[in-house]
């Protein structure tokens, strides 16, 4: 953090801070001011997965969203359950995933690549 930005952090990190002798002030936020930080929190965690392609960032976009869910009314539990309906609805992703692969080479064989190298023919 430069100069007096303010983000949400995890609950050690002012602690980590202090020890480090840098200071930082606190805020509790109402719920209603928390879940905004939480969803720009997201977004973060989003960015360190791409940066670093690590597991761990996953799990911390986990904890992310399963504090939105319960900010919002739900459970890990509960959005589990959505989830897999919503499998069941549109079936997983890894069948998705192979059906555009697959669509994606049939494009490429076919006159398709030309349109798609020149978008003026």
């Amino acid at each position: 953090m430069a100069g007096n930005s303010s983000k949400a952090v995890r609950d050690l990190i002012p602690e980590i801070l202090k020890l480090s002798g840098r200071e930082c002030m606190i805020s509790e936020l109402s719920y209603s001011s928390f879940l905004p930080e939480l969803e720009n929190k997201l977004g973060e965690e989003l960015k360190e997965y791409f940066e670093s392609k690590e597991l761990e960032e996953l799990a911390g976009l986990l904890e992310v969203i399963y504090r939105i869910a319960e900010l919002r009314g739900s459970s890990k539990a509960e959005l589990e359950t959505m989830r897999q309906r919503k499998n069941r609805k549109k079936e997983d992703l890894k069948k998705i995933f192979s059906f555009l692969i697959r669509l994606k080479k049939a494009f490429i064989r076919g006159y398709g690549l030309l349109a798609l190298q020149n978008p003026g023919v």
